[in-house]
């Protein structure tokens, strides 16, 4: 019987080749891994619904006073939680800040959406802005919403990476029907 020697060349050559081998599918496994997985983008902050609780309007001295709820949702997108920190939203009109409430900070967890309920409470005061007068006379009400959310986002109890998610939010109240139109945010 002849037996082969494990030594020889030929036997060496099919190890080196099979360790090699197993290295560059290693390799490859990690780089998807990491660039499926660690790969952090920024989470969306927006306004998913807006509600008219109270509105008041003068159309003699042109002002208004307006209550909103809104449902303000975080959606994080990412393998690890975002933890953010307290914050405010801001609403104004035709760029002059009318009214703000405050957002709680909080959590949401991986590749989920948070949903929070804000109540914004928004006054302008007569003579703000020359084109009030006319807006009220329309009947429609543009405003628009800008947050922003600190935090970090937290993979694997490992990474840390530090994101802010911003919202700017679009929309018309309608003073007729006492009702929010054309909710938009980018």
């Amino acid at each position: 019987m002849h037996r082969t020697n494990p030594r020889t060349p030929t036997n060496r050559r099919k190890c080196i080749a099979i360790i090699v081998a197993g290295i560059i599918l290693q390799t490859l496994i990690i780089v998807v891994f990491g660039l499926i997985f660690l790969r952090v983008t920024t989470p969306k902050v927006r306004f998913s619904s807006v509600t008219v609780e109270k509105l008041t309007v003068n159309s003699t001295s042109p002002s208004f006073s307006i209550r909103l709820n809104g449902e303000v949702t975080v959606k994080n997108t990412n393998f690890g939680h975002f933890k953010f920190s307290d914050s405010e939203i801001s609403v104004l009109y035709r760029g002059s800040a009318v009214g703000n409430a405050a957002v709680p900070g909080g959590r949401a967890g991986a590749r989920s959406t948070e949903k929070m309920n804000v109540t914004v409470a928004a006054e302008s005061k007569s003579g703000s802005t020359a084109n009030l007068g006319g807006d009220l006379n329309s009947g429609k009400i543009a405003l628009t919403s800008q947050a922003t959310l600190s935090g970090k986002i937290h993979l694997f109890k490992i990474i840390k990476k530090r994101k802010t998610a911003t919202m700017d939010c679009r929309m018309d109240v309608n003073t007729k029907t006492r009702a929010v139109e054309n909710l938009e945010c980018n």
